[in-house]
């Protein structure tokens, strides 16, 4: 059976309820943020408290072991800044 893809959330009308079972990898919802998170590496003590605490689950350690969020699925909410104990990541409006 050939697998159907999804429309992206913009395409829904208002109202409407999805009836089959999705996720937001598939649905990338990253576009919903005004905010992102700009990580200063000198202030970063790559103990990853960010990615504990991303509710989204988008942020991963890279192989220089900073944590950075991957904004196709980040939705700039803020809570890594908030969590963040040196203060390392500041949300600041994002240029398109």
């Amino acid at each position: 059976m050939a697998k159907k893809s999804l429309c992206a959330w913009q395409d829904l009308a208002l109202g409407a309820a999805i009836l089959a079972p999705g996720s937001a990898a598939k649905l990338k919802t990253g576009d919903w943020r005004t905010l992102i998170p700009r990580l200063d590496e000198d202030k970063c003590i790559k103990c990853g408290m960010c990615e504990l605490y991303c509710p989204e689950f988008c942020i991963s350690e890279g192989k220089d072991g900073f944590f950075r969020p991957n904004f196709a699925y980040c939705k700039g909410c803020g809570i890594c800044a908030n969590e963040c104990p040196k203060q390392a990541i500041a949300m600041v409006m994002e240029e398109k």
